[in-house]
């Protein structure tokens, strides 16, 4: 035993005798106070001693000797570390990096492909006819077609059953017309063509919705007017909405701002911003027309020579060969759909709502952190949303259906038929991370795979099937 204390003061008195260098200040006192810590965490040590300055005498035992304490790696989730701002600025230089590679190894293997008389070739066949154009100016005729029939049912010249007949033809019609024209048409580009079938697209929703809101005004009115009778008062007209009353707002004006305002949904009275912003206005034009040129470069540069060279994989099923052109075609392919996407939701219709003194700009929400497909649709597109739900979800709902019926009648509004699976697989078995994960790679991989069949069968039915006939 006293062998053993003697020691022990021996080496005590050895630790007493080492100099401090910083004087209980500075770094070396806080190493102190941190070893302090680390002590008391162990508990087999004294507590050290300090001096009359409140600093910790570095000789007042062995505590200096111990460096450990009890705590998680960083990785672990016990840990409540989250800062991992580095390794995503990594993630972000790496694929930066091995994108700038490719795009080399692009250039050194085709050289320049960027054409802009290329691209005009993609519009027009002939240059002295403008199909598309045309076809895009004719849709005039059923917003007009619609306006009149909206006029006559608010006086009382049609009944509501022959009003919805005409409707119901006018919107057919606007589906069937430009789809006849775009397959009969050998003028017409494919460019053109998806053009101006997005255009009537578009129409066919903003008049459904025109019509719609017209007849809710109307059936308001006529509740005001029976409560009126009721009430033995005169009735004044029935306001469907406090600011403007119906039909006032039946005027070609109101029409044209409606066809050209950045939404789907027809109000009386659209939220409006006090003045256009011209340095806002100006950042979006330049936006436009700089991400114009760049997804076209990518497009000529990037894209085409892979879909060039994947026609022969096509061509005899080489199944492997056929993957590696889909994964090698998924990069570009999703980075000129991230760039449309800002392109369109961002820079054009803020650039139009702001000519337009439009006030909603909830253009798109938080897609990019989508658990499930379902939350993904939901919210990349709101204007076509909120369509759904203002003129499918709540109708549906009033009709007497189930809100899961709703749901499901608005998803495949919104989503398409080919996507239910995908969502039911990623609701059901991804949650969290994983699920957006889940959502990524279907955006990633789901895109290039329809531009290759479209690709394919478009080679197919223009170069293969004359040649056979042949």
């Amino acid at each position: 035993m006293g062998d053993r204390s003697g020691a022990s003061g021996s080496r005590r008195r050895r630790t007493g005798s080492r100099p401090s260098s910083q004087g209980g200040s500075g770094p070396a006192a806080a190493a102190a106070e941190e070893e302090v810590r680390d002590v008391g965490a162990g508990g087999d040590a004294p507590a050290p001693e300090k001096d009359k300055d409140g600093d910790v005498d570095v000789g007042s035992g062995q505590w200096d000797l111990r460096c450990h304490r009890l705590q998680d790696s960083l990785f672990s989730s016990d840990s409540g570390f989250n800062n991992y701002r580095g390794i995503l600025n990594w993630c972000v230089v790496m694929l930066v990096l091995s994108n700038a590679r490719l795009f080399l190894e692009n250039l050194i293997k085709y050289g320049i492909l960027v054409d802009p008389i290329q691209v005009v070739s993609l519009f027009l066949k002939d240059p002295y006819s403008w199909p598309a154009l045309c076809l895009v100016i004719v849709a005039n005729v059923f917003a007009v077609a619609a306006f009149q029939v909206e006029k006559r049912l608010a006086v009382g010249a049609l009944t509501e059953q022959a009003g919805l007949l005409l409707h119901v033809v006018n919107l057919a019609t606007i589906l069937c017309f430009p789809a006849a024209v775009a397959l009969l048409l050998e003028s017409i580009t494919p460019v053109g063509s998806v053009l101006a079938l997005t255009a009537y697209t578009i129409l066919f929703l903003k008049l459904f919705s025109y019509r719609d809101v017209n007849l809710w005004c109307r059936e308001c009115r006529a509740r005001a007017k029976a409560k009126a009778a009721a009430a033995g008062k005169k009735a004044n007209g029935g306001a469907a909405q406090c600011t403007v009353s119906y039909p006032d707002n039946l005027t070609y004006r109101d029409l044209y701002y409606f066809l050209f305002a950045p939404t789907l949904c027809y109000e009386l009275n659209f939220p409006r911003s006090a003045r256009i912003r011209k340095r806002f206005l100006l950042r979006r034009l330049l936006e436009m027309l700089f991400l114009t040129q760049l997804m076209v470069g990518l497009i000529q540069q990037w894209m085409v020579p892979t879909i060039q060279n994947s026609m022969k994989p096509f061509k005899d099923m080489d199944h492997s060969r056929i993957i590696e052109r889909l994964l090698k075609l998924a990069v570009p392919n999703h980075l000129i759909w991230l760039i449309f996407f800002y392109w369109l939701f961002h820079s054009c219709l803020n650039a139009v709502a702001e000519l337009m003194h439009f006030g909603d700009r909830e253009f798109y929400r938080d897609w990019w952190n989508s658990e499930s497909v379902t939350y993904f649709w939901q919210n990349w597109n709101i204007p076509v949303h909120k369509w759904c739900l203002r003129h499918f979800y709540k109708p549906m709902l009033r009709r007497g259906s189930s809100k899961w019926v709703a749901r499901t009648g608005v998803f495949l509004a919104s989503a398409f038929f080919h996507e239910i699976p995908l969502a039911w697989i990623v609701g059901r078995f991804f949650r969290g991370n994983y699920g957006n994960a889940a959502v990524w790679l279907t955006i990633i991989i789901g895109q290039p795979v329809a531009v290759l069949m479209y690709v394919h069968d478009y080679y197919v039915l223009n170069y293969e099937a004359p040649a056979a006939k042949a």
